[in-house]
């Protein structure tokens, strides 16, 4: 097992209430890159929607003031934040991630006994990003999208053995052991799209790998270096006589110098891996903000700018029945930060419809019926209470909780690790008198209960349980990778 450091962002956005919150991508209130953590904050949230931001990033209100009130940088408890202004609403909070209060080491990888010099490896991990683009002193031909990853240790001929571990063995010590050649040492892999980290093990002593720039601590006075395997390719044609060209979207929070592109005999591209999803994107041609010319997709975001879009993964068709006589239908949930204008929904012969690309997941969404904000009258999964309810979807479910015996409740409700403890987030509904609720869960350890019309429960059906602080206990929920 590897130590992580994950940052749990649990915000649930009831719309169209929560509309002013909402206009932005929940991705962009917090976020990290390159070892700094990142706050977007709004001058057209209300009070109390600011103050239940700030307690739940756990922010000190004085900073935010100061933010609004256009201060460039603040020190308050020897943290000194940057504070930038990104247009005449939003200001963004930054501070460096990686201080000893911002990770909490637990477990920990006993190397093999077999090799020499047996160490004791961890790794600190910030929340998985949704992009990423290798960057080494030389550039190798490392990975080329959907082939075979070639991991290259240059020198040490005089090593005996040199192995390579990473996430993508679950830090085995002995699985992967990398050939001699004349020039060093080198291993080739079938890796799916997607973050890893890795280091080499000469001789029984772990390094990282000093060629690649991008490196992370491992919480034993060293570094995991980190690898992304590509999935996806931006190309933009011409402009061969552009200087400068970068690509910019939801995926990165718009930075606009972040991921320059380079050229090539038609135009300019950058391999990159994204993570399954929709995303929105631009280009900056010489400081011009650009959509993709090769791209019909291009949508108005809640600003009203205009925005290419792209998706990676499996569709999932939102279908609302009837309301024909309506004259505009419009998809909002949390998958796009409620906007309230993006996903224009098309009329077909039984009502509206729209496909949507999404990552596995749990969403809440809602449809906008000529402004009119309402449920999915067809899905009976609801998050929420009165004019805070949403309908919610699981997408590609890996679990379903369940309930027998209590056909006569009225209300159950499962909470617990994986939504925050919220109360009225997943509604159960029922089926020939058992109480069903479909998630989407990652790999791990999670402790819930049940609220059996308002009485808290452990769940009957579960032998596992875990004592609470309360002493009420809570059911135990493992996930297998």
């Amino acid at each position: 097992m590897k130590i992580r450091f994950i940052i749990f962002l649990l915000i649930a956005f009831a719309a169209p209430s929560f509309y002013s919150v909402a206009q932005q991508n929940t991705d962009n209130v917090c976020y990290i890159n390159n070892n700094r953590i990142y706050f977007q904050l709004d001058k057209r949230w209300s009070d109390k929607t600011k103050k239940e931001t700030i307690a739940l990033f756990s922010l000190d209100s004085s900073v935010v003031a100061q933010a609004f009130a256009g201060i460039s940088s603040v020190t308050a408890d020897s943290i000194t934040w940057d504070i930038t202004r990104i247009d005449e609403n939003i200001v963004e909070l930054s501070k460096p991630l990686l201080t000893q209060n911002d990770y909490n080491p637990n477990d920990v990888l006993l190397v093999d006994d077999n090799l020499l010099n047996p160490l004791i490896i961890t790794s600190v991990q910030s929340t998985p990003k949704k992009y990423g683009v290798n960057k080494f002193e030389v550039e190798p031909t490392r990975q080329q999208i959907d082939s075979m990853t070639r991991f290259f240790l240059p020198g040490n001929q005089n090593k005996r053995l040199v192995f390579l571990s990473g996430t993508f063995n679950n830090w085995s010590t002995t699985q992967h052991p990398m050939n001699k050649t004349g020039f060093g040492w080198e291993i080739s892999l079938k890796l799916k799209p997607e973050r890893y980290l890795y280091k080499y093990i000469i001789d029984g002593r772990w390094i990282h790998d000093h060629e690649n720039l991008l490196k992370e601590p491992d919480g034993e006075n060293g570094y995991n270096s980190i690898l992304f395997c590509y999935n996806h390719e931006f190309r933009l044609k011409g402009f061969t006589d552009a200087r400068k060209v970068y690509v910019t979207g939801s995926f990165n929070g718009w930075h606009k110098k972040e991921l320059r592109m380079k050229t090539f005999a038609g135009g300019w591209s950058l391999p990159i891996y994204l993570s399954n999803g929709t995303h929105a994107y631009k280009f900056i041609v010489d400081g011009r903000w650009m959509t993709d010319p090769d791209n019909s997709d291009i949508r108005m975001d809640a600003y009203g700018n205009m925005n290419s879009f792209m998706g990676i993964g499996d569709t999932l068709i939102f279908k609302l029945n009837g309301h024909l006589l309506a004259e505009k239908v419009i998809l909002s949930g949390s998958f796009n930060a409620w906007s309230h204008n993006e996903l224009v929904m098309n009329k077909t012969a039984e009502g509206w419809e729209l496909p949507y690309v999404l990552d596995a997941g749990n969403y809440e969404y809602k449809f906008i019926v000529d402004g009119k904000w309402i449920t999915d009258p067809a899905n009976p999964l609801t998050s929420g209470s009165g004019d805070f309810m949403n309908s919610c979807v699981t997408f590609k479910p890996n679990y379903s909780f369940l309930l027998t015996k209590f056909g006569d409740a009225k209300t159950v409700i499962v909470t617990g690790s994986f939504n925050g403890w919220s109360e009225d987030s997943y509604r159960m509904y029922k089926q020939n008198d058992i109480w069903v609720f479909p998630v989407y869960l990652k790999p791990g350890k999670y402790t819930y209960k049940l609220i059996v019309d308002g009485r808290w429960m452990i769940d009957p059906t579960n032998e596992l349980w875990e004592e609470n602080e309360f002493g009420t206990g809570n059911s135990i929920l493992w996930i297998e990778p």
